[in-house]
């Protein structure tokens, strides 16, 4: 085990109330469609009419749907990492990099790129009620535009906490630059 000495903590300033709800807003954000799919996955047709669900109800759409689910949970999740120490100092448990700070474009840069690929995913959603979906039934489309809508936020919320995340830990940089 490495001596504390050679890998400093990062000594940013705690981060503002609002980039930690912000954050923690994020992860419920994506619940909604993930409970949804994972609906579809056990075999309720969550909105869907009886030809429209028939796709859906195959192993390589429930795998999809089921590992769509997890994976942006998980990247939701991973936005708390912008608030938490966990963010700026990986944690003790993680094999051979534990204890290390974070260097903080290794963060800010894929937060950064998600946040875009988001905000520019998500921009179209508000239109989503405006065309028709023969697939689904009167309340499915309703229910669907409700539990996507709120996807909207997520790409502007993370950037945000990004770019407190940045403010933050910007100054730490020489910290991070002389760790082996």
């Amino acid at each position: 085990m490495r001596p504390q000495e050679e890998h400093p903590t990062a000594t940013s300033a705690p981060p503002p109330r609002w980039a930690v709800r912000s954050a923690q807003l994020i992860t419920l954000l994506a619940l909604p469609t993930g409970l949804w799919r994972l609906a579809m996955v056990c075999g309720f047709p969550s909105g869907y009419t009886e030809a429209g669900f028939v796709p859906f109800d195959t192993l390589g759409s429930k795998l999809w749907m089921l590992t769509l689910s997890v994976a942006c949970e998980l990247l939701a999740l991973l936005s708390l990492g912008l608030v938490r120490p966990w963010g700026e100092t990986v944690p003790r448990w993680i094999p051979v990099i534990g204890g290390r700070p974070v260097r903080p474009l290794a963060a800010v840069v894929p937060a950064a790129a998600g946040a875009l690929a988001l905000t520019a995913l998500w921009a179209a959603m508000p239109l989503w009620w405006t065309y028709p979906h023969p697939d689904m039934t009167p309340a499915g489309h309703l229910l669907v535009g409700v539990i996507y809508q709120p996807l909207v936020l997520w790409g502007p919320l993370l950037g945000a906490v990004t770019v407190s995340y940045y403010r933050r830990t910007r100054g730490s940089r020489t910290a991070h630059t002389n760790t082996p």
